[in-house]
């Protein structure tokens, strides 16, 4: 009895005999790709949250650091530059305009005088406030017709091809 390999010709291509081979190389087309399509999803929300944001003057490169300001996940130069993965020269010039908009104030802490701290104004709490107001209703928009069961699915099911993208860096940075 001859014991030939059951395995695809498409699977001989994978490193790992448990990965899964789907699409296989000769079927693969790449509007149906999960990278095209996520950066089709990306490209849409994004566009739309810069739609929504465009009426409170806040762009992109703004709203991003204010709501890390708003929510006190950050406070400082290098925090922020970090967050919104960014070079801290890059970050500072953009809190210099965010400052000149009357949106933060630069405040040195009084236990460290080398740190400087980066606080929202009243009128930049104002402006934080609304950010994830924006987000949930572009998200909301988009998730229409899920059930909360098929969300939570889907942050999970976006979760392992996080961790499987985070696993495949050679670095893992």
């Amino acid at each position: 009895m001859n014991m030939q390999s059951t395995k695809s010709p498409d699977a001989a291509l994978l490193s790992d005999a448990e990965d899964p081979v789907f699409p296989s190389p000769r079927d693969f087309k790449p509007e149906e790709s999960v990278g095209y399509m996520m950066r089709r999803i990306v490209n849409y929300v994004a566009q739309e949250v810069e739609r929504e944001m465009e009426p409170h003057g806040l762009t992109e490169a703004q709203w991003k650091p204010l709501l890390r300001l708003y929510l006190r996940q950050a406070g400082t130069v290098a925090e922020l530059a970090r967050c919104c993965v960014m070079d801290a020269g890059s970050m500072t010039r953009l809190l210099d305009r965010m400052e000149a908009k009357g949106l933060l104030a630069r405040v040195r802490s009084s236990e460290d005088r080398r740190v400087v701290n980066i606080v929202l104004t009243p009128e930049g709490e104002r402006a934080g406030k609304q950010i994830p107001e924006i987000l949930s209703r572009v998200q909301n928009r988009v998730l229409r017709g899920f059930s909360e069961d098929e969300y939570r699915a889907l942050q999970g099911f976006l979760r392992r091809i996080f961790d499987n993208v985070q696993t495949a860096q050679p670095d893992n940075a």
